[in-house]
């Protein structure tokens, strides 16, 4: 179970990143922190599988490194200040629909959709919902969904190809680049309790919904 000491590594490490103290400190991250997590995610991955058979079983896989690919970043600080995780069909980095959890010093941030499209996949999922415009419509409107996430998010393109202008009459998310939600909610109150895990799982059914939706477009 994730503790006080996890919110403890990521305040230091916020204050003192780099190398030194992280080596320093790792074997209280792998214990303090990354063990936790795992475990944590090990959970998710009993359900998350049995939703969705191409998501990979080993929570391994599905852990981004706390390492910094610092090529495309102005910030030159070597370690991200929490851990993260992605859930998809094949895994992290599918451009499938999938879930996602991060956990940093005092925040649990939860959600999925489609984060990233590429051209060829962002037209597949706009003829989709050319096609079913109401089946997305329905997704983002259920009261579960808007009670854990509020509204869709994601960047909107500025134009549209012609032939998808009537559609955009019936919905204006066939603006969206993106297609994701995202809740944020207090690590404190859930520090040493499997109450978290059932947290977790909550957000995740009810985002399950936009994921099957989206998950069509790629059939």
């Amino acid at each position: 179970m994730i503790t006080k000491e996890y919110t403890l590594f990521f305040e230091e490490l916020a204050q003192n990143n780099h190398k030194e103290w992280f080596h320093a400190n790792k074997k209280r991250y792998e214990e303090k922190v990354k063990l936790p997590f795992l475990s944590l995610m090990g959970g998710l991955m009993q359900e998350l599988t049995s939703w969705d058979g191409r998501i990979p079983a080993d929570a391994k896989n599905s852990l981004f490194r706390i390492n910094k690919d610092g090529r495309f970043s102005k910030e030159k600080s070597p370690y991200h200040t929490l851990l993260k995780a992605g859930f998809s069909p094949y895994g992290k980095k599918s451009m499938l629909p999938g879930y996602y959890l991060g956990i940093d010093a005092t925040t649990i941030h939860v959600g999925g959709g489609l984060f990233t499209l590429r051209p060829p996949e962002l037209h597949l999922v706009r003829e989709h919902i050319s096609k079913n415009s109401s089946g997305l419509e329905n997704v983002v409107n259920d009261l579960t969904f808007i009670q854990n996430f509020g509204r869709l998010k994601g960047e909107k393109s500025k134009r549209l190809d012609k032939d998808l202008l009537p559609v955009a009459e019936k919905t204006a998310l066939i603006y969206n680049k993106q297609f994701y939600a995202m809740a944020e909610f207090p690590l404190e109150p859930f520090y040493n309790s499997e109450e978290l895990l059932d947290e977790i799982l909550l957000h995740f059914k009810a985002i399950r919904p936009l994921n099957m939706y989206l998950n069509q477009a790629f059939d």
